[in-house]
């Protein structure tokens, strides 16, 4: 398994949409394989594979996060749904948009549906960190970053933050998208 260099804000391929996996082989394991060696090299909270530029519906989350299964730490073609409206606000960051930590809004509490990289079926429940996690790395599969869901009155915020950053390049501001797990 491979570091893989993670795309930054501006890459077309954190904008559009993941395809669902359909074939559940050698070179699934080898990109969930690259997927977990990334994101323990970032010490991250989760990483999905259009931040690696590969347009699949794969992510992995820090088996920290998960107390009660540590032998589960990805999930392939996720679907969510939301027990309840409970919302939680709290700081959330991202490898692809380094150094920029902003409290954003999720819910509370998520039932993830999907596959093993084996192509056996799993569900994930999960609340606070987990549910975050899941939210954010599934709404990379959709092409949403984590700056489109803040308020219009956080916009200046954020963009300023990102004028500062070392790294960042006026040509790579892009425009807001609206994520479909609201």
């Amino acid at each position: 398994m491979t570091v893989v260099s993670i795309r930054k804000l501006g890459d077309p391929v954190l904008r559009e949409p993941a395809k669902p996996v359909t074939d559940f082989d050698a070179e699934l394991h080898t990109l969930v394989g690259d997927l977990r060696e990334t994101l323990s090299d970032s010490r991250g909270a989760g990483l999905a594979a259009p931040q690696l530029g590969v347009g699949l519906r794969v992510f992995v989350w820090s088996p920290k996060l998960f107390d009660g299964r540590g032998d589960l730490d990805h999930l392939v073609n996720p679907v969510l749904d939301f027990p309840d409206k409970e919302e939680q606000d709290g700081m959330e960051g991202c490898l692809s948009i380094p150094g920029v930590f902003l409290d954003t809004k999720r819910r509370m509490n998520v039932v993830a549906k999907g596959f093993t990289m084996k192509g056996d079926p799993v569900q994930v429940v999960g609340d606070g960190i987990l549910a975050r996690c899941i939210q954010h790395e599934t709404d990379h599969l959709d092409g949403v970053l984590f700056i489109d869901r803040l308020a219009p009155e956080q916009q200046e915020r954020w963009i300023a933050t990102l004028r500062a950053a070392d790294w960042f390049d006026e040509s790579l501001m892009t425009k807001i998208k609206n994520s479909p797990h609201q």
